[in-house]
């Protein structure tokens, strides 16, 4: 909110950090569109503020818009003035086809997993567009675009750091982020079992995140990932016994425990001296708890 750019982007809105945000999506909007400024005039150059605003619940939108109306700002909307036009499942990602401000995009790969990731990249792009004045006269370069998708890479979200079994880094903290995680588990992998390890920090809508990824986990690991602000192990356990039952959770006093147990319960799906298929372990609930196991597979934690 200090920072007077000439383009704002405003990813989808969900509650979380009520602390400081609000309890409510329409509070929690207020606070984000404040990134929408009316663009100083250096006397020279006339300078308009672009809005690139994802799409949201309609409660945020009308906050987002209102902001935009007061700060004489124009609006790209997802769905509206960009959009995904085609995305197809591929080997270590996506293929796109993006409408962008300036024309259609085609061919894009995308090395990321997931549909909320698809909706990122048309995003980004609506982004650089609006920065380099592209419009319905000018596109950028479909080639450079494409390199740039290509080249992506985005730590901790559904970011494989294993094979047989495949183990699988995601950041999501909050029922919002597992919505995401969730939805691109079950469109996108066939396991024939999944196991979670989960680690959340105690201020959070823990029993949300864990409503949300109960359907995808035929069983849940949770543990501690370090962070003094992490919920206790019991405590955690308790939530997960509530929705998940008691069979299909296991508790491990440290991340390390935890993943190790989720790996050997995944490898229960082999039978003796066949190859280890169709097993998944996902180490999510937080960005720490993300960072943490990155470190453990010899990754940069950041």
């Amino acid at each position: 909110n200090v920072v007077t750019g000439q383009v704002a982007v405003i990813t989808p809105i969900g509650i979380d950090h009520t602390g400081y945000l609000g309890d409510s999506l329409t509070e929690i909007a207020g606070e984000k569109a404040g990134i929408i400024k009316k663009a100083e005039d250096d006397g020279l150059v006339p300078r308009d503020t672009v809005a690139i605003i994802a799409r949201q619940e309609p409660e945020a939108m009308d906050v987002l818009l209102r902001r935009a109306v007061e700060a004489d700002a124009a609006v790209a909307r997802e769905g509206s003035e960009f959009t995904v036009l085609r995305r197809a499942v591929a080997v270590g990602g996506q293929q796109l086809d993006l409408q962008g401000l300036g024309g259609v995009y085609p061919d894009i790969f995308l090395p990321l997993h997931g549909e909320h990731q698809a909706q990122n990249a048309s995003l980004a792009l609506a982004a650089v567009e609006a920065f380099f004045g592209a419009g319905p006269d000018r596109q950028l370069d479909v080639d450079a675009v494409r390199e740039a998708f290509a080249s992506v890479v985005n730590p901790g979200r559904l970011e494989r750091v294993r094979n047989a079994p495949t183990v699988f880094l995601d950041a999501a903290h909050n029922p919002h982020g597992a919505k995401a995680l969730a939805a691109a588990l079950a469109a996108e992998f066939d396991f024939r079992k999944l196991v979670g390890v989960v680690s959340v920090m105690a201020d959070k809508d823990v029993a949300g995140l864990l409503e949300v990824l109960e359907p995808v986990f035929d069983e849940i690991v949770v543990t501690h990932n370090g962070s003094p602000r992490a919920m206790d192990v019991d405590e955690l356990s308790n939530l997960a016994v509530a929705r998940f039952g008691d069979e299909r959770v296991v508790t491990a006093d440290t991340l390390t425990d935890a993943i190790e147990t989720a790996i050997a319960i995944a490898e229960e799906v082999a039978e003796p001296g066949e190859a280890i298929s169709g097993a998944g372990v996902v180490v999510t609930g937080s960005v720490v708890t993300a960072g943490a196991a990155r470190s453990l597979f010899g990754k940069d934690p950041a």
